[in-house]
């Protein structure tokens, strides 16, 4: 009952046995044949990680393309406004000119620092 209690101890690779698996020809080939194709495929100009990066510049890229879609929407719209709206202009011009009508006070307000 009382050997139920107790683990086995695993047995220490020795260096000898560690050289064995070093020294087998088949599995030596096997690992100078696979690794360079592996980094290969990982590494050169078409392979995986290349790609990775071109895929995060295309996605980066098609969100500047919405973003600028966007844009050239807003600016449509304002120039559509600015054409035939005249509560547009005004707006521009008293915004972006400082422009006032005739008879109208202008009253600056300067801010407290």
């Amino acid at each position: 009952m009382e050997g139920l209690y107790f683990r086995k101890r695993r047995k220490r690779r020795r260096l000898g046995d560690r050289l064995k698996f070093w020294k087998n020809k088949k599995v030596l080939l096997r690992l100078l044949i696979l690794v360079p194709i592996l980094l290969y495929a990982l590494f050169n100009n078409k392979g995986v990680v290349q790609r990775m990066k071109l895929e995060a510049q295309k996605d980066e890229m098609e969100q500047k393309v919405r973003e600028a879609e966007a844009e050239g929407n807003r600016l449509r719209t304002e120039v559509k406004a600015l054409e035939s709206d005249p509560t547009a202009i005004e707006k521009v011009a008293r915004e972006k000119h400082g422009m006032v009508r005739e008879g109208e006070k202008v009253y600056r307000v300067q801010g407290t620092h």
